[in-house]
């Protein structure tokens, strides 16, 4: 279950990296494609900052997820996992209780998931 837990971590990191990716560089590509019926096709342009902005903050939970894999101290390594899979989550909720419940689905349940395997050792 550990080695799920981890392998699930690197899955969350690797999302959102892809998320990151989205919002900085793709966004009036892919990310129209990606975020198609959450915003109009005409405001994809004069959004891109902000979504810029938005992809950043992802990249720094990936940061965190991927940092703990290079963590040797058990202790510190998961409590590390514990406070940036837990941002994950309150994002995800915040997101999908105020943009599409998709985002829950998409974004927290992966983490949450991650969470309780990261508890069995």
């Amino acid at each position: 279950m550990e080695l799920l837990g981890k392998i699930l971590v690197g899955l969350v990191a690797v999302e959102h990296l892809y998320i990151m990716y989205l919002e900085m560089f793709a966004w009036e590509t892919k990310g129209k494609e990606v975020f198609k019926g959450s915003l109009a096709p005409e405001l994809f342009k004069p959004t891109k900052v902000l979504a810029a902005n938005q992809g950043l903050y992802n990249g720094f939970l990936a940061a965190g997820l991927i940092w703990t894999f290079f963590i040797e101290e058990h202790h510190w390594r998961f409590h590390v996992a514990i406070f940036f899979l837990t941002c994950i989550i309150v994002a995800g909720i915040y997101g999908a209780a105020t943009a599409s419940r998709k985002i829950f689905y998409v974004q927290a349940l992966p983490a949450i998931v991650a969470l309780v395997l990261l508890h069995f050792r």
